[in-house]
């Protein structure tokens, strides 16, 4: 493979390469860049390289979410969040929807504490068969009412491909969890849509296994991908569920235009390590936060042990807010208020 950038006043070269190879390879274009799967430099006539300014040989695989092939940010539009680029996203909401009025009442913090997007799952993934699985489309009912009555787009989660057109009647961002992020069909199934997906990476998962299955959702179409790091499986699990890999967020941020945000909950496992790693998360540059809420998590129907009352969640943002903001401020203006 290899990615050409074409120079200005050459654009009709676009055209050629992409009648030329088009039939019998894949051609990606962005801007002034064409991207040709299988095809060496070897292989352009003079005038395909005379327009080109640069050739850039073996990109990576994941050539559609690669900086180089697409180096400025994406930024995710919904009804009422932009996510990626300069913004910070909140999103929050109880793990499951228990019912029509507590997802109410938990969308009703989730503003108060600055989200624009409300989190619930209808269809959860649950590691034992035994355990509350949600409440289906009843639970999706419940979850739309409740964030258009505060004016919040919807996050779930979509578990099987045979649910993408169910689902997406109701949320504003697919969610793909850890578990099926190499779920190809499911990712192929929701790349086929225009409805933003957010990928978490998976447990074992290494920075090109997420980065290819973002690949796949995009293949189909769909660029409105959100990355989402919510802790990898360590040899120390004992006092966190998973490990927090605040690495990986510059790291993505370097190598995809895609936005990158942090789930702290999946991640720390326990209430008292929610805030600090979710702080973690704000002060390396994520561009977003996706956290659990409760009122009562000791009688949580999932998860209860890691979702954040409504006074910590609202300590939370302030707090995340404040660190975002410094990291905003240029080091100069800082020290000129601080004399």
């Amino acid at each position: 493979m290899i990615i050409i950038i074409i120079k200005a006043g050459q654009e009709h070269i676009i055209d050629e390469l992409q009648q030329r190879f088009g039939g019998t390879h894949d051609v990606f274009t962005h801007h002034n860049r064409v991207a040709l799967e299988g095809v060496t430099e070897d292989e352009l006539n003079s005038d395909e390289r005379a327009a080109a300014e640069q050739i850039i040989d073996n990109p990576p695989k994941a050539v559609q979410g690669s900086r180089l092939f697409h180096p400025e940010d994406t930024i995710v539009e919904t009804a009422h969040s932009k996510i990626g680029g300069d913004h910070f996203t909140m999103m929050a909401g109880p793990c499951s929807v228990e019912s029509a009025e507590h997802v109410m009442k938990m969308a009703a913090v989730a503003k108060e504490g600055g989200a624009t997007v409300l989190r619930g799952g209808a269809f959860k993934p649950r590691t034992s068969p035994y355990s509350f699985q949600g409440l289906g489309e009843d639970g999706l009912k419940y979850l739309r009412a409740a964030a258009d009555a505060y004016d919040l787009d919807v996050l779930t989660e979509v578990m099987d491909q045979d649910h993408v057109d169910m689902i997406a009647q109701y949320t504003d961002i697919f969610q793909i969890g850890a578990r099926n992020m190499q779920n190809f069909s499911l990712l192929k199934a929701v790349g086929k849509t225009n409805i933003p997906v957010m990928l978490k990476r998976g447990m074992s998962a290494t920075i090109d296994d997420i980065l290819n299955a973002a690949e796949y959702i995009a293949a189909g179409g769909n660029h409105n991908i959100i990355i989402t790091e919510r802790g990898i499986r360590t040899f120390d699990n004992k006092y966190t569920r998973n490990t927090l890999d605040v690495g990986a967020v510059p790291v993505l941020q370097k190598l995809t235009h895609y936005p990158v945000i942090v789930d702290p909950s999946h991640a720390a496992g326990h209430t008292e390590f929610v805030i600090p790693e979710a702080l973690a998360g704000v002060a390396v540059g994520a561009s977003g936060l996706v956290v659990e809420i409760h009122d009562d998590p000791a009688h949580a129907f999932s998860d209860g042990a890691q979702a954040l009352k409504p006074g910590e969640y609202l300590e939370m943002t302030q707090k995340a807010y404040a660190i975002r903001d410094a990291l905003k401020t240029p080091v100069q203006e800082k020290s000129e208020v601080e004399l």
